[in-house]
C-alpha cells in the first residue's frame, strides 16, 4: 500500500506543477496518468477509465477549492455569473457521471482521446474566442451550465476548457474568466464526484479502497503533492518560456493520446 501511495503522490506533485506552470486543469493531466497506473495495477479493464475519471473529479474538490479562492481575494470571480449558471453544472455534472458510468471503458478512453487531441490543437494554434456578445439570460446560461457540466464530467474536468472561451466570447475580462472559471469548477467536482460514487457504489468488482468510482489510495496521494506543488509551477510560470513550454507540452498531449488511442487496439 506504501508503494501504491508513493506512485499516486508523484503523479499528483508532477500534475500541481503543470497545472501551476501552463494553466490548464489537473484532470487533463491527471486521467491519462491514473489511466496507466490503474492499468499497471492491473484493475480490471472495463472499470479503468470510470474510476480515473470519477478520482480526478474527487481530486478537483481540493485544487478548485484553493483556486477559486485566490481569485476571490483578488476579485477575480465573477458571482453573478457563477450564480446563473451553478444550476445547470450541477445537473448537467451529475447526469453526465450518471452517463459516463453507463459507458464502457473503450468509449470514454476515445472521447477523452478526442478531447486531448482539441485542447493540443488549442495550444499549438493559440486560437482565443474574440469578445462578441453578452452573457445569456438565466435560460441560456442553465443550458450552458448543461452542456459545460456534463462534457466535463465525461472527460474528468473542472470545465475551464469551455468555460473560459465561453466567458471570454461574452466579453468577461480574460483575468476574471479564469478566476471565475474556478469558482465553477468546484460545484463541477462536487456534482461529479457524487455522481461517480453514486453509480459506482453497487459495482463488485472494484479494487479494495475504492468510495463507488473513487480510488481513495489514489485521491489521497494527489491531494497531498497536487496542492503543495500547484504554486512552485506558478512561481516557475514567472521565470520560463511558459509559451514555448505550452508548444512542447501539447506535442505531449498528441504523443499521449494516441498512445491511448492504440491501446484501443
Amino acid at each position: 500500500m506504501l508503494y501504491i501511495l508513493l506512485t499516486y503522490s508523484l503523479v499528483g506533485a508532477v500534475s500541481g506543477v503543470l497545472a501551476g506552470l501552463l494553466g490548464i486543469g489537473g484532470g487533463l493531466i491527471i486521467v491519462p496518468m491514473l489511466v496507466f497506473c490503474f492499468s499497471w495495477q492491473q484493475i480490471p479493464h472495463e472499470q479503468i477509465m470510470h474510476l480515473a475519471l470519477g478520482t480526478s473529479m474527487a481530486s478537483i474538490i481540493f485544487t478548485s477549492a484553493s483556486s477559486f479562492w485566490a481569485h476571490h481575494k483578488r476579485g477575480a470571480v465573477h458571482w453573478i455569473v457563477v450564480r446563473r449558471i451553478v444550476l445547470g453544472i450541477f445537473v448537467g455534472t451529475f447526469l453526465g457521471s450518471c452517463l459516463a458510468a453507463r459507458l464502457s471503458t473503450d468509449f470514454l478512453k476515445g472521447f477523452f482521446v478526442i478531447f486531448l487531441y482539441y485542447v493540443a490543437s488549442q495550444m499549438l494554434l493559440n486560437k482565443k474566442p474574440k469578445p462578441s456578445r453578452q452573457l445569456p439570460g438565466p435560460p441560456g446560461m442553465f443550458g450552458v451550465g448543461n452542456v459545460i457540466g456534463a462534457f466535463s464530467s465525461l472527460v474528468g474536468i473542472g470545465g475551464g476548457t469551455l468555460s473560459v472561451p465561453f466567458m471570454t466570447w461574452c466579453n468577461i475580462p480574460v483575468h476574471e474568466a479564469i478566476g471565475t472559471s474556478a469558482a465553477i469548477g468546484f460545484p463541477i467536482a462536487i456534482a461529479g464526484t457524487a455522481g461517480y460514487i453514486f453509480n459506482g457504489l453497487s459495482v463488485t468488482d472494484l479494487p479494495p479502497y475504492s468510495l463507488g468510482y473513487v480510488y481513495l489510495p489514489a485521491l489521497a496521494g494527489l491531494i497531498v503533492t497536487s496542492v503543495l506543488t500547484a504554486p512552485l509551477g506558478v512561481q516557475l510560470a514567472h521565470s520560463l518560456p511558459v509559451g514555448r513550454l505550452k508548444r512542447i507540452f501539447a506535442i505531449l498531449l498528441y504523443l499521449v493520446g494516441t498512445r491511448m488511442l492504440v491501446s484501443l487496439f
